[in-house]
């Protein structure tokens, strides 16, 4: 109960208890750290206060040690998702770039084997690339990209690395038309290389077949024979691969055998095509030398044409 004054103040009022209680606490807080400095003896008292107290200090900040690892765990993911397209996109174009070279090595084979070809075959020849294929049961036709400007006519041949493609059907000024062999109005005379036996092979409407009708029974023709050109005719120059005989039977006549042939020349994977012509060079009379004519010296006699 407070006490009050003569003036009717208290003397000692709660607020007052309250104060010195914390100074009387202050006290004591100092008295224990000046103890603790000199000797040491709270340390235990520390040790096993810190014990007590670390599983609060750890539940209490769990949420903001979660709440970092989460926020760390979602920038290293959208790292991790920037650096996969990243390496995804250098992947693609590693590929295009891969498949590009692929298919320059492919083009510069075809190109090696159109050369050696025409090397083999000792012919005048220019490249032509195919811009259209006309495939239909009743004709056979590819469009190239050389006309009347570069020299190409009808009638001329055309072959591929392998052997025979057709022939040039129409010429415009700066691309042609060539029929197949395959061709169901074509026809080519050829010769069978290991007889010398001349037939005419005729287009199937068959990309993969061409037929040799009418072949005498006695004619000695069998299956893997290889057909080439026999020059007969004039178009095709001579000696060009044609065909190999697959299957040999007899007509419905009985009289005549029928010789089917697969073409060797790969029409559905060409692209680059070859314009050949034969290189026979006209033989003319040899040009006369413009040197001086000089008669026998003058000290040679020379018999008269009359003589005595």
């Amino acid at each position: 109960m407070p006490v009050y004054s003569a003036e009717g103040a208290p003397l000692f009022s709660e607020g007052s208890g309250g104060s010195l209680r914390l100074l009387v606490w202050l006290a004591l807080a100092s008295a224990l750290m000046a103890i603790d400095l000199r000797t040491g003896l709270l340390r235990e008292v520390r040790v096993a206060a810190n014990a007590l107290v670390a599983p609060i200090q750890t539940v209490a900040t769990a949420p903001l040690h979660a709440a970092r690892a989460m926020r760390e765990a979602t920038a290293e993911r959208a790292g991790l998702v920037a650096e996969n397209a990243d390496l995804r996109e250098q992947l693609l174009f590693a590929q295009a770039k891969l498949d590009r070279l692929a298919i320059v090595q492919e083009q510069n084979n075809r190109l090696r084997a159109l050369l050696d070809a025409r090397q083999k075959l000792g012919l005048r020849a220019q490249l032509a690339e195919l811009i259209d294929v006309d495939l239909d049961p009743y004709r056979h036709r590819i469009l190239i990209n050389q006309g009347e400007r570069h020299g190409v006519f009808v009638g001329q041949a055309v072959i591929d690395a392998n052997g025979l493609v057709g022939q040039v059907l129409d010429v415009e000024d700066a691309r042609a038309t060539v029929i197949l062999l395959s061709d169901p109005s074509h026809a080519v005379p050829v010769r069978v290389q290991r007889t010398g036996l001349r037939v005419i092979a005729y287009g199937s409407g068959d990309p993969g077949r061409i037929e040799l009708p009418h072949v005498p029974f006695s004619a000695d023709i069998k299956v893997g024979d290889l057909l080439v050109t026999s020059g007969i005719g004039g178009r095709f120059p001579p000696g060009l691969p044609v065909a190999t005989v697959y299957e040999v039977q007899t007509d419905n006549s009985a009289t005549f055998a029928v010789a089917e042939a697969r073409p060797l020349a790969g029409i559905a994977g060409a692209t680059e095509l070859l314009l050949v012509s034969d290189e026979t060079l006209a033989l003319g009379p040899l040009p006369t030398p413009d040197v001086e004519f000089v008669g026998p010296p003058e000290g040679l006699q020379v018999p008269s044409e009359n003589p005595p």
